[in-house]
């Protein structure tokens, strides 16, 4: 509405009022003989252009974007993260232990040992170039008498999963006024946004100031149920209040408002993406983009459900297409069957398995570590 104010016409002679209403007749219609002749000329003055380095709004998103504060109680302290592996350690599951049982007690070793052997790291999910590679150091352990058969398993899968590789998330220290935003990517179901508020609760136990950007738009309540997240760990949520909303422009504006706030990492939970829809993952490219126009990604992490096994090999392989991959989360390692997935990721993709789910708990998300990883498979 215009502001609008009296105006005193008391001083004019005559017919005060028949004179007030011709005028503003008249007033009426220059003002539209003007406007037709604007149109007609094409002489219209241009809209504002805006700032052409920022994401256009689109016209699901406009005006939807919401910023979710914690309120009430105190947040949760999360646990430790030093040691978190280690006292979980027996979750990882020792049925590959158990199937090497006999093999670890052998005294000789003839063919049908090696093929024991060989049968429990191929259903392990180790995947045959790596199991491949890993019998050829166990047999010349044994064979020279350098190792005992339990050791010679022990040493060569801990050297196959490389060990000295950075494992650590490449952010600043907390602080540090560098934002260092992280994007999270994965197919629905493996525990992606689940992922997320785990790994917030890592972020502020280390320290860190967190906000999360709520870009899984296409999921019925993942907003909801990251939302929820931020609330018991105490981080700002950056959310559409609707579904189907642009992921991009939920990226940008929680990447911008942690900028602002000098937050030190914003975590971005992106749709659960099939691999086979070409244009979502056009569409996380993008997300990656926009961001990258606030400050650069540090992090990408693929979310893997471990017990997939050797399909989770393809999807890390198109969401590697799509972005360029820094690290794993490997979830629902906790029983499994199929740890070998870790071996055959990091051969396949060249990229570490930084954390890993060990259970359901809200700090059951645990920094990776090989000794402690494959003392628990051999923990039969």
């Amino acid at each position: 509405m215009w502001d609008t104010e009296t105006v005193d016409v008391s001083w004019i002679p005559g017919n005060a009022d028949g004179i007030v209403v011709a005028l503003v007749a008249l007033l009426a219609v220059a003002g539209g003989w003007w406007g037709v002749r604007s149109r007609r000329s094409g002489k219209d003055q241009p809209p504002p252009r805006g700032d052409l380095g920022a994401p256009p709004p689109s016209s699901a998103t406009a005006d939807i974007l919401v910023e979710t504060r914690p309120q009430g109680p105190t947040a949760e302290v999360p646990e430790d993260v030093s040691s978190r592996f280690e006292r979980r350690r027996s979750r990882v599951g020792g049925a590959f232990g158990a199937r090497l049982a006999s093999f670890f007690g052998r005294s000789d070793f003839d063919g049908s040992a090696w093929d024991e052997l060989e049968e429990a790291l191929l259903t392990a999910d180790v995947g045959s170039t790596m199991t491949e590679r890993i019998l050829a150091a166990v047999r010349a352990r044994v064979q020279s008498g350098e190792s005992s058969p339990r050791d010679a398993v022990r040493e060569a899968l801990v050297e196959a999963m490389d060990p000295d590789a950075d494992r650590s998330l490449a952010l600043g220290a907390p602080g540090d006024g560098n934002l260092a935003p992280v994007l999270v990517v994965g197919v629905n179901g493996v525990g992606k946004t689940t992922t997320v508020g785990k790994l917030a609760r890592v972020l502020v136990a280390e320290g860190h100031t967190v906000v999360l950007g709520a870009a899984d738009t296409f999921r019925a309540a993942a907003a909801d149920q990251l939302e929820t997240w931020g609330t018991r760990v105490g981080v700002v949520t950056v959310r559409a209040d609707k579904e189907g909303a642009d992921p991009a422009s939920v990226a940008f504006e929680a990447a911008h408002r942690a900028q602002a706030d000098g937050v030190d990492v914003v975590l971005v939970d992106t749709a659960g993406r099939l691999q086979n829809k070409a244009g979502l993952m056009d569409q996380l490219g993008k997300v990656a983009r926009v961001v990258e126009k606030v400050a650069p990604v540090r992090e990408t992490l693929l979310v893997l459900d471990a017990t997939t096994g050797q399909n989770g090999l393809v999807q890390a392989r198109v969401f590697a297409e799509a972005v360029p991959l820094t690290g794993v989360v490997l979830t629902k390692m906790d029983g499994t069957a199929k740890g070998g997935i870790v071996l055959a990721v990091q051969n396949s993709l060249g990229v570490p398995v930084k954390f890993v789910g060990l259970g359901e708990g809200v700090d059951d998300l645990a920094p990776f570590d090989v000794e402690s990883f494959v003392d628990g498979l051999l923990d039969g």
